[in-house]
């Protein structure tokens, strides 16, 4: 944060009558209702009650609220999209889906990333500030607590496409049936005869990496299948963690036969662990991977997976956005989008059921 900057925010801009100025979130507050019914008021909107119009109108006349300047003169015209990294296709399909959905609505999209580094959030929201900004899209990432706060004595809208962790904001949030499509994964290498079914994780802290691998377990346990912890390796969705993860795996006294790994691209990793001590997929060994990225159909077995609908999810966060930038609320603040198991050449049943 400059500390320039930062002292002005601490102190409040003055109206010409020399009052702190105050935020759309702080009106809120004081007149007892929502953010978007203050940016109705103040966005002219005719769906708000006379009597809770007059209140906000003389909160924002009293206070000497003056909206944040736009890029047009009179609106933002930017969706911010950030991601924790970019170094990975479904970030890809996921940026598809917004773009789609923001060129339609002739707004532009930021694109950002906000890696581990000390100090690299906050240094997007000191560049956040420059400008105007219809609202933020953050996808699988964590912002600090005073980061969010900021946002919302901005009044710049978030929505969230699969949350870090338990949503403690009132933020609207966009996942998959993450759950639901683990257990479809496990059921499918059931089905086939598989008994010890190797886990590779994504990473602990993400909701979508523990619903996969709670999908994974109840569809064992519905099975009569006890789980077997050894079974169950650390990941992280990427290429490296799956080739590590089936390794492990492959040096357990006694193996699976099948390995679900809870992203493609650890998958694919899975794959080249096996080529490389001479196994085959799937005659030694079956693979099921969770995305189903453009590539996987292209591999060798192609990739038996659960689809999520990565550009979807992008397309609703963006439309989901654009609303709360308008001050009307979403439907539903949380919605989980459906998976689908894609059967494909990579499982088979074992070779010794």
């Amino acid at each position: 944060m400059v500390a320039g900057e930062g002292a002005q925010r601490k102190t409040g801009t003055r109206s010409p009558e020399g009052a702190p100025k105050v935020t759309i979130s702080e009106i809120a507050r004081k007149a007892g209702v929502s953010v978007p019914t203050v940016s109705r008021v103040v966005n002219g909107r005719s769906d708000v009650s006379p009597a809770t119009r007059a209140r906000v109108e003389d909160l924002l006349h009293r206070h000497g609220y003056r909206r944040r300047p736009a890029a047009s003169g009179t609106r933002a015209v930017l969706l911010d999209l950030v991601f924790n990294d970019l170094d990975s296709p479904w970030a890809v399909e996921i940026i598809r889906g917004v773009e789609e959905v923001a060129h339609e609505a002739g707004v532009g999209t930021v694109l950002s990333a906000i890696h581990d580094r000390a100090g690299s959030a906050r240094q997007w929201m000191t560049n956040l500030r420059a400008r105007p900004s219809d609202g933020v899209i953050l996808v699988t990432s964590v912002l600090e607590p005073g980061i969010h706060d900021e946002l919302c004595r901005l009044g710049v809208p978030l929505v969230v496409i699969d949350p870090a962790g338990s949503p403690a904001t009132e933020s609207p949030t966009v996942g998959a049936t993450n759950w639901t499509g683990g257990m479809a994964a496990t059921e499918h290498l059931l089905q086939l005869g598989h008994r010890r079914i190797g886990f590779i994780e994504g990473p602990p802290r993400l909701l979508c990496s523990r619903a996969r691998l709670d999908g994974y377990r109840a569809a064992l346990d519905v099975a009569g299948v006890a789980v077997d912890n050894a079974l169950t390796v650390p990941g992280d969705f990427y290429h490296e963690s799956g080739f590590t993860g089936a390794g492990q795996l492959l040096d357990l006294d006694e193996p699976p036969t099948a390995i679900f790994a809870a992203s493609d691209q650890m998958a694919l990793g899975a794959i080249e662990a096996l080529r490389r001590r001479g196994l085959r997929v799937p005659e030694d060994m079956s693979i099921v991977g969770f995305d189903d990225l453009p590539e996987v159909r292209w591999c060798a077995p192609p990739l038996t997976t659960v689809r999520q609908p990565l550009s979807d999810m992008g397309k609703l966060a963006a439309r989901m956005l654009l609303d709360l930038a308008r001050g009307v609320e979403p439907a539903s603040p949380r919605v989980e989008l459906a998976t689908e198991l894609v059967v494909r050449a990579s499982t088979a049943p074992p070779r010794r059921a």
